[in-house]
């Protein structure tokens, strides 16, 4: 297998071009259905009657490298945040179903003919979930997140969209952080305590120094897949205890009135979750092989990374675990939600993802419900950079085949100078 390209990391910073001289910009604040405040902004050209819309549970998108590639096809572009930007210690998804539905709803009401998300990453993802409950009659949407708590879904005006885009979205982050969290952490509160025989760094079971790929055996990888599985399961279980006493604390100072059980009601407990940057695949180029580079979303050192304060997950709070983060608990699972996507679909493949790889993207695909189905493949990493230097970036190459695939369905505006 061949070694990392020098120089290429994840690439998460891709430079974006200018926007049309025409854009028009304005920036506009929402109100959620369960009161919560969140911020969009809204780049027009002349005459767009399409817009696309751009979101992600956890990132800003305001600056996404598509926004002037779609603003100069003729498509408006809403890029929005949810309640949780930039920080997602309290990051529970079907709050930030809340959150698109506000930025459905104001698209409506400004009269645009076409209203198509496009989720990059975990925001598709998010999308994923949200055409899913929203196509629902009220009463069948889920009523509480997997932590019990009211969803409030059920009386929220949830506009279905026209279409939408996934840009290399991955399975889901509870699914991401599955495939990436590092069983062999002995010890919860001891970010270096190590269970050697499931080390995925360790030489004995398949480790080569970069750059070398490594190299695992098929027994140990199945131990190891089998491990994630139960440590995810254990922290679920603290998460469901911590959630279980505030409750209590809850049912209680509603008979007792006593501040102290109040006070045991909102007293936060907060997760911290070691070691998640230590998916095999990211180090070990022949499983499940494609084009992507060595290293994973954070960089060519996973071995390194994995040990740093950077990574999935590090610190949630329960109901945000148990919402987001676990791969066994999370609503926000791409493949659960994809038979709920019936709306045309396109699906652009990024064939040196580090996030989604080949079997991910061929399960999200077959799980679609859309009939109008399409699924291209560009060369590029996750972010949209290019695999190797000189070439196209990745977000190039996608923004050619999401503005042909939109202008053969809805009506672009000429595109402005």
């Amino acid at each position: 297998m061949s070694a990392p390209t020098a120089g290429l990391g994840a690439g998460r910073y891709v430079a974006a071009d200018e926007r049309p001289a025409a854009t028009v910009t304005s920036v506009h604040e929402l109100t959620t259905a369960d009161g919560a405040t969140v911020r969009g902004v809204l780049a027009t050209v002349p005459g767009a009657r399409t817009v696309v819309c751009l979101m992600h549970p956890r990132q800003d998108v305001t600056h996404h490298a598509l926004v002037p590639h779609l603003l100069r096809a003729g498509a408006a572009v809403w890029t929005q945040h949810t309640r949780s930007v930039n920080n997602d210690l309290t990051l529970v998804h079907e709050q930030a179903l809340l959150d698109v539905a506000a930025g459905m709803v104001f698209l409506r009401e400004r009269g645009f003919e076409a209203i198509v998300p496009l989720g990059h990453s975990g925001g598709g993802t998010l999308y994923a979930f949200y055409l899913e409950q929203a196509a629902l009659a009220p009463g069948d949407r889920l009523a509480t997140t997997p932590a019990g708590r009211p969803t409030r879904l059920a009386a929220a005006a949830m506009p279905v969209g026209d279409g939408v885009v996934f840009l290399a979205p991955h399975p889901g982050q509870g699914r991401l952080l599955l495939g990436c969290i590092d069983p062999s952490v002995a010890d919860e509160t001891d970010p270096l305590a190590v269970v050697p025989e499931l080390d995925p760094f360790r030489a004995e079971n398949g480790f080569a120094e970069p750059p070398a790929s490594s190299s695992y055996a098929p027994a140990f990888l199945e131990r190891y897949r089998a491990a994630q599985r139960e440590r995810v399961a254990r922290i679920d279980a603290v998460a469901r205890e911590h959630v279980a006493r505030a409750a209590a604390a809850r049912a209680a100072h509603q008979v007792s009135g006593d501040p102290a059980d109040r006070r045991r009601a909102l007293a936060p407990r907060v997760i911290t979750v070691f070691r998640t940057d230590a998916d095999p695949r990211t180090v070990d180029l022949s499983l499940d092989p494609s084009e992507r580079p060595y290293g994973s979303l954070f960089g060519a050192r996973p071995d390194l990374i994995n040990y740093g304060q950077i990574g999935f997950g590090r610190l949630t709070t329960p109901e945000a675990w148990l919402s987001t983060w676990s791969g066994l608990s999370s609503h926000a699972d791409f493949v659960r939600c994809a038979p709920g996507v019936t709306v045309p679909t396109l699906v652009v493949e990024l064939t040196g993802d580090q996030a989604a790889f080949p079997s991910n993207t061929r399960a999200m695909v077959a799980a679609l419900g859309a009939a109008d189905r399409t699924h291209v493949a560009v060369r590029g990493t996750h972010f949209g950079g290019a695999i190797a230097p000189g070439e196209p970036t990745g977000n190039e190459l996608a923004a050619a085949r999401i503005t042909a695939w939109l202008a053969d369905r809805h009506e672009l505006a000429t595109p402005p100078v």
